[in-house]
């Protein structure tokens, strides 16, 4: 009991002015950097084009993907060494550094060229910010659930790490208003040329207020105390993971509790985000302002369940949390594709494709790097359909014979990319256009762009496209730009070669000739209920989050709290929770399924359920400041 008498809080039924004002100012400098950790998912779409391009747009997903998830693998490292050093020098410094290098990596994200202007170096330099921005993520959370439950009274510590608990939210929600503010000022063409780093660069601002936050903010009493009383920890990484009596204890948190909290914290909001515009074609501005509304309803819940906990527990709160998710995220995700876009939901049920191929050609696709190259029929035939979203079922063909994909009554002949050869990329525009065809036939929402021709392809084109009954002389008789050389190989209208001795060259806009893409019309997109769904998904992150800090500072003693908390929080959130986008992502499209990913968060909270239900102690009664 050697520091209760410090602490005049510890045992009083509410909190000081001071008090209070520091706790709103740990919460609001969180905010700011989660806010700067978090633009990055909601941009992943603008950043794939600015920074992957040279890829194809599915392994350009999975790299986005993979760039945000680099910034959550490091975060285990982040919290050693800014664990480290908030048990041995104090929490307020610890801050500083670690706010400091946040504002300033995002910064430099706004600024940092694309890969068209600086090739390979673009995607290296953004792996890096990513980095470093986990390294200081790594080091903030378990300071500031430790600063705060170090000076809230006790019996209410649920109740006050649980604002804590909000500004994850609350900076996913303040990245999502500033991006739609500055898409409404600037317009969604410019904004996705150049606008999307507005919101990186307004980070300097925030940047600003969060130090001088931060300078204000006084040290934990129970630390000064415990320094003061040379009771501090001088090996805080050895004392907390090199004895088993702590280390069982971390292994026991990560297990038993954040994993589980992870999984569905990041299929509730980062997923659901994803799901929406990659998965159900939802456009990026309408699914912002979605996911926005659900969290501006459901954030208010991590305080209600934070102050719960504290009456009733932290771990029924909780293990009740991973329950529901496990039961109802399949029917809640298929009511979301209803919502979203209707008419794939329909196409999907009434619609299955057929590949018969031979069984050799036929590989598992799960390629979460997106490197491998899948070259055989059969595998180029089912990972065309999973992009589209198709469901498809693979029957066994004659050894030897190229897959075919029936749809419908369409029959279209796949082909070998190897055999192929030079001819590849034109039999693969040919492939593809014949299947989207015949999806669209049977009923699922594709689209087709116009298509800019120039004169001297037009003759071939119009012979190409039979189904759009063209007439080349009436399409010379109407309207036409005429653009230089220059501009038709940058527009890719023509190639170098083609280019080469033209001055300039008439141009036609072609209507539904261009290339096709499934959409969710505007029209038909149910927002109540959207948002409805993603409300629901929300109170479930609120049910596994808003207790857990109070939790995890309750399990370990002062000396080695912030080492001690910190390395199970960010292995479970940042491994198993920040690789979930990309992992369910991977494995949807290796089984042609797009609620297949699923079983990745339900499969971890179960293993929590049970895990946490036999072995995890309540802990609200216990006293944090004795040893």
């Amino acid at each position: 009991m050697a520091n209760v008498a410090t602490v005049p809080s510890a045992k009083s039924g509410s909190m000081t002015a001071e008090q209070k004002k520091v706790i709103f100012a740990s919460s609001l400098g969180t905010v700011f950097e989660w806010y700067d950790f978090y633009l990055y998912g909601s941009l992943a779409l603008y950043i794939g084009t600015a920074f992957f391009s040279q890829y194809p747009e599915t392994t350009r997903n999975i790299f986005v993907l993979l760039a945000f998830a680099a910034g959550f693998i490091v975060r285990p490292f982040g919290a050693l060494v800014f664990g480290r050093l908030g048990d041995l020098v104090g929490r307020k410094y610890t801050f500083l550094v670690t706010i400091l290098i946040m504002g300033v990596s995002t910064f430099l994200v706004g600024i940092l060229p694309g890969s068209a202007s600086i090739g390979i170096a673009a995607p290296i330099l953004l792996i890096v910010l990513r980095m470093l921005q986990g390294l200081a993520l790594g080091g903030e959370y378990g300071g500031a659930a430790t600063y705060v439950a170090e000076h809230a009274p006790h019996g209410k510590r649920g109740y006050f790490t649980s604002w804590i608990q909000t500004t994850a939210t609350l900076g996913l929600f303040l990245s999502l208003v500033v991006i739609i503010v500055v898409q409404l000022l600037v317009g969604k063409d410019a904004f996705a040329a150049w606008g999307w780093r507005i919101p990186f660069l307004l980070s300097f601002i925030l940047l600003g207020i969060s130090v001088w936050i931060r300078l204000k903010m006084n040290e934990s009493p129970a630390f000064k105390k415990m320094k003061e009383e040379g009771k501090g920890s001088k090996a805080p990484l050895t004392e907390a993971f090199g004895q088993w009596k702590n280390a069982k204890i971390a292994l026991l948190a990560l297990f038993g509790a954040v994993v589980g909290q992870a999984v569905v914290w990041y299929s509730g909001q980062f997923y659901a985000l994803f799901f929406l515009t990659g998965v159900l074609k939802v456009d990026g501005q309408s699914a912002n302002i979605m996911v926005a509304c659900s969290l501006l309803i459901g954030t208010g819940f991590f305080v209600f369940f934070g102050a719960l906990s504290d009456k009733i527990g932290r771990k029924p709160i909780i293990m009740a949390g991973l329950l529901l998710a496990m039961l109802t995220y399949f029917p809640l995700f298929k009511a979301m594709t209803w919502a979203g876009n209707p008419a794939l939901a329909q196409a999907q049920e009434t619609i299955r494709a057929t590949v018969t191929a031979d069984p050799a050609d036929c590989k598992f696709q799960f390629n979460p790097t997106g490197t491998a190259k899948f070259t055989t029929s059969c595998d180029i035939a089912t990972a065309f359909l999973t992009r589209n979203s198709v469901p498809y079922d693979v029957v066994p063909g004659a050894a030897g014979t190229p897959a075919t994909v029936k749809i419908g009554e369409n029959t279209i002949a796949s082909y070998d990319a190897i055999v192929a050869g030079d001819k590849a990329k034109a039999q693969e525009g040919a492939f593809q256009k014949q299947v989207n065809m015949a999806l669209q036939t049977a009923g699922y929402p594709l689209v087709r762009a116009p298509a800019k021709v120039a004169d001297s392809k037009l003759d071939a084109f119009v012979a190409a496209n039979p189904e759009l009954a063209l007439d080349a002389a009436a399409i010379r008789a109407g309207e036409k730009a005429t653009m230089p050389a220059a501009d038709l190989v940058t527009a890719k209208i023509l190639t170098a070669e083609e280019a080469a001795g033209v001055t300039d060259m008439a141009v036609y806009t072609i209507a539904k000739g261009g290339t096709f893409a499934m959409v969710a019309d505007p029209a038909n997109v149910n927002w109540v209920a959207i948002i409805a769904i993603l409300t629901v998904l929300v109170i479930y992150v609120t049910m596994v989050y808003g207790p857990i800090a109070a939790l995890l500072v309750e399990l370990f003693p002062t000396r080695i709290r912030y080492t001690g908390m910190s390395l199970p929080y960010h292995i479970g959130n940042g491994w198993f929770g920040g690789l979930l986008p990309a992992t369910a992502f991977a494995m949807s499209a290796a089984q042609g399924d797009i609620y297949y990913g699923l079983w990745y968060p339900i499969v971890f909270a179960g293993i929590t359920l049970v895990i946490g239900m036999l072995f995890l102690p309540e802990t609200k009664d216990r006293d944090i400041h004795a040893e």
